[in-house]
């Protein structure tokens, strides 16, 4: 080799390294600036709306935070993956995220059975679990610190659907069709506790497969015994095939009562002119009364960033999410870790959210516990109990 060709040589090796090392700096300097989430939930398959929902109210979030300077200098960047509401692609994707993404925490998993699937991946890394869409008790007794509520449980709800549909319309005979899995347990458990505070039982219960439309077997089983109300614990495609051909199939005058996950604006949109007298539980306040200053602020916020996307319930509470985290991350002091988000989030106890107030304690890990009832048709409306 001549002297030119090893000078040649060394240079070009000289000035790779500094290349390498520069792009080097440049992407710790990036991930410095950068403060990535994690969100699994259903992106695909039956239940997607709901999903695409939560993360278009989480982003419109992280948008409008983003814009106004981050939390202390650092962007909010999330990192959705489409588990399409099944455990098993839940669990590898939670474990993507935390191992290959490096993510701060995990927010908005969409279900019950999902949320259920991950639990022990959260506890094994100790990551925030915060925000997840489900009231399932299981995440929320006994209290676990890595788990973060902010919407009231499926206990709640069906006390508030038992309220009105036994307390104020003096109905007696109440059915319940469920999805055969943990979310379909955990509201079955609710509606049964209800109803037992009133010294009644289900007069019929039927169940379906998740991420299928097989209703036809369990309305069977629901109609034996000539229900006045059917509470329904689903997602939308699978209650909205079962309303529309239980008034196709079993005329009458009943109420058709849904607890909130089953996707308001997706159950109005798949049943139509079906929609009479139906109802759902709201875990969130009204998402079009502006008077509200959190629900005028997420609407402006949907309007400049997910245009694409309509207001509703779930979306707002993807919003709250995003707010909430963002609260909960500045007022941490010093160096955002995840010991000391969870412990600001028990200090401080309060957070005010724009009239919104959501309350947290040691023991304590779900912000808010306000339910209201909806009805669907013709517009969404908030229900008066009294009436």
């Amino acid at each position: 080799m001549t002297p030119f060709s090893s000078f040649l040589q060394t240079s070009i090796l000289l000035s790779l390294f500094v290349i390498l090392c520069g792009n080097a700096g440049a992407t710790t300097e990036e991930s410095r600036k950068t403060l990535i989430l994690g969100q699994s939930c259903a992106l695909s398959g039956p239940a997607k709306n709901l999903g695409l929902k939560m993360r278009a109210g989480i982003q419109a979030a992280f948008a409008e935070i983003n814009d106004n300077g981050g939390i202390k200098g650092q962007t909010i960047h999330l990192r959705s993956k489409d588990d399409g509401y099944e455990p098993d692609r839940a669990i590898k994707n939670t474990l993507e995220l935390i191992q290959d993404d490096q993510v701060f925490l995990l927010i908005g998993e969409v279900g019950t059975p999902t949320s259920k699937a991950v639990i022990p991946i959260i506890e094994q890394y100790k990551v925030p679990f915060f925000a997840p869409l489900t009231g399932a008790e299981l995440l929320r007794t006994p209290p676990n610190p890595y788990i973060i509520n902010i919407r009231g449980s499926y206990y709640q709800e069906m006390e508030s659907l038992a309220a009105y549909l036994i307390d104020s319309l003096r109905l007696k005979r109440i059915s319940c069709f469920y999805q055969n899995d943990s979310y379909g347990f955990a509201g079955l458990e609710g509606i049964k506790l209800a109803l037992q505070k009133r010294k009644l039982q289900l007069v019929s219960v039927a169940s379906y497969e998740r991420n299928t439309v097989a209703v036809m077997g369990g309305l069977r089983e629901i109609y034996k015994e000539s229900p006045e109300a059917v509470v329904l614990i689903g997602t939308y495609a699978a209650c909205a095939e079962f309303i529309k051909l239980s008034k196709a199939k079993q005329p009458g005058q009943r109420i058709y009562g849904n607890i909130s996950f089953v996707g308001t604006e997706s159950l109005k949109e798949a049943l139509g002119q079906y929609g009479e007298d139906v109802i759902v539980s709201q875990v969130v306040p009204f998402p079009w009364d502006d008077r509200v200053p959190l629900v005028r602020k997420y609407q402006q916020a949907m309007h400049k960033y997910q245009r694409n996307h309509p207001l509703g319930f779930i979306s707002l509470e993807g919003y709250i999410a995003g707010k909430l985290f963002a609260s909960i991350a500045e007022a941490v002091p010093g160096e955002l870790t995840r010991e000391k988000f969870i412990q600001t989030i028990q200090k401080t106890g309060i957070f005010n959210l724009g009239g919104v107030l959501l309350h947290f304690g040691e023991e304590y890990h779900q912000g808010m516990g306000t339910i209201e009832l909806s009805r669907i048709y013709p517009t969404i409306q908030k229900l008066n109990t009294d009436e």
